[in-house]
């Protein structure tokens, strides 16, 4: 579904991302895991169009995608849940999910059904459906953002940090919607620094250190390495 090539990106004179390749097929979770700073987000910003790419290409669907504009990659099926959540504070829950589905052409009965989806994941939300977004918790915020990128019907998500600052409980919710995606046969690209957990409910793994992916292969085989225990895992 997804192949990344030879991707170089330069933040001015820094070498952020140094000639990295993925792939992602179709109905995949793949996750990159590596520390602070290795190009994790710069990764999915690529992806998305949000930021230049000085060489490599990005291919989705086969279709090239690598100058294509960050509004047109989202027409085409990409949705990303950004580090930090970005949700527009400013507007009510009900409106960040309508924003959501602005790329999409449908009736305004169909674009509701989808909203009623959005609640039946996350109950949460509809109780503060009319509350403005700044005022939710950050966990409350996290379920608005995956529930805006999941209304304009992506087939791909790239999900930045999910888990980053919420509550135990917050984040086991998250990650159970995460699954439930899977099984409803959207493609996950995940980036996440609980590497134990994202390792748990993906199909493969990359390993990114400054700017290089160092290893690569199953979930499970890399849960697995020496290395990427002792770096990673806490082993």
């Amino acid at each position: 579904m997804l192949k990344v090539e030879n991707l170089n990106v330069y933040y001015d004179n820094i070498h952020a991302l140094k000639g990295i390749d993925i792939s992602v097929n179709k109905g995949e979770i793949v996750c990159l895991i590596g520390a602070n700073g290795a190009g994790k987000t710069t990764t999915l910003q690529s992806i998305s169009g949000l930021i230049p790419k000085k060489e490599g290409s990005v291919i989705f669907e086969d279709k090239d995608i690598t100058k294509t504009k960050a509004n047109i990659i989202t027409k085409l099926g990409i949705a990303q849940v950004p580090e930090g959540r970005r949700v527009f504070t400013g507007l009510s829950v009900i409106d960040n999910l309508k924003l959501g589905a602005f790329t999409i052409k449908d009736s305004q009965e169909n674009i509701q059904r989808d909203i009623e989806k959005i609640y039946e994941r996350f109950p949460i939300l509809k109780e503060r459906k009319n509350q403005l977004a700044g005022t939710l918790s950050g966990g409350e915020q996290q379920m608005l953002a995956m529930g805006r990128a999941i209304m304009s019907r992506p087939r791909l998500i790239l999900l930045d940090e999910p888990s980053m600052g919420l509550s135990p409980l917050f984040v086991e919710k998250i990650f159970e919607v995460i699954k439930t995606l899977k099984e409803e046969g959207v493609t996950i690209l995940l980036v996440e620094q609980n590497a134990n957990l994202a390792l748990s409910i993906s199909d493969r793994a990359y390993v990114l250190e400054t700017g290089k992916i160092v290893s690569s292969g199953s979930a499970k085989e890399l849960s697995e390495d020496s290395s990427v225990k002792e770096a990673y895992l806490g082993a």
